[in-house]
């Protein structure tokens, strides 16, 4: 009989304990990201994308890289000791390529990070810490939305937080990141921005 109350006590302690946890689980805010460039699953402005005339249009395409648009987020997990931000078209694919379009990759964002203001520099570390990966071009930076006439591309903007930040150099590739990532990853949010010519 006494063994019994004392199950019954033990049991019910870590019914509450479990039910705590879950409790706080679900209560804790999502992790988030938005933008001030324009509203959630929404067109992209010509600003920000190929279609740009600033910076001017250039290369082999004539098209211009755009300027990135401003991003924010909030309520990264615990734990969390840097992030990685990847702009891609998952309505696009390039033959025989693993991953479909890159438009954008930063890395090692510190944690204490929480936006990056617009226009951020090619070629150089992001304001505040962190690198910037290669594009679907082949430079390091951002190369904004390109589409084609037809269907809108959902070109997703999204940032993951890390328990760790990355051995990874200035300029490495979309392929290198996400082979680096893989068991570090303690949440992602995502954005979606609208565009085609």
């Amino acid at each position: 009989m006494k063994f019994a109350i004392v199950r019954m006590i033990v049991v019910a302690a870590i019914s509450a304990s479990a039910c705590g946890l879950l409790a706080a689980q679900q209560s804790a805010p999502s992790f988030q990201i938005s933008s001030t460039s324009f509203p959630d699953v929404s067109r992209i402005p010509t600003r920000f994308t190929c279609a740009a005339t600033e910076p001017p249009p250039g290369g082999p395409r004539h098209i211009s890289t755009g300027i990135s648009p401003e991003l924010q987020w909030k309520n990264a997990p615990k734990g969390t000791v840097s992030f990685v931000l990847l702009l891609h078209d998952p309505d696009a694919r390039v033959p025989k390529a693993p991953t479909d379009v890159t438009h954008w990759l930063a890395f090692n964002i510190p944690a204490s990070t929480t936006e990056l203001p617009q226009a951020v520099a090619e070629g150089k570390p992001l304001p505040g810490g962190g690198l910037q990966g290669k594009n679907i071009t082949g430079k390091i930076g951002f190369q904004g939305p390109c589409a084609g006439p037809g269907p809108f591309h959902h070109y997703t903007f999204e940032l993951f937080a890390l328990d760790e930040k990355l051995d990874l150099p200035q300029g490495a590739t979309r392929e290198q990141v996400e082979a680096a990532m893989k068991g570090h990853v303690l949440a992602n949010a995502a954005y979606v921005g609208l565009f085609h010519r």
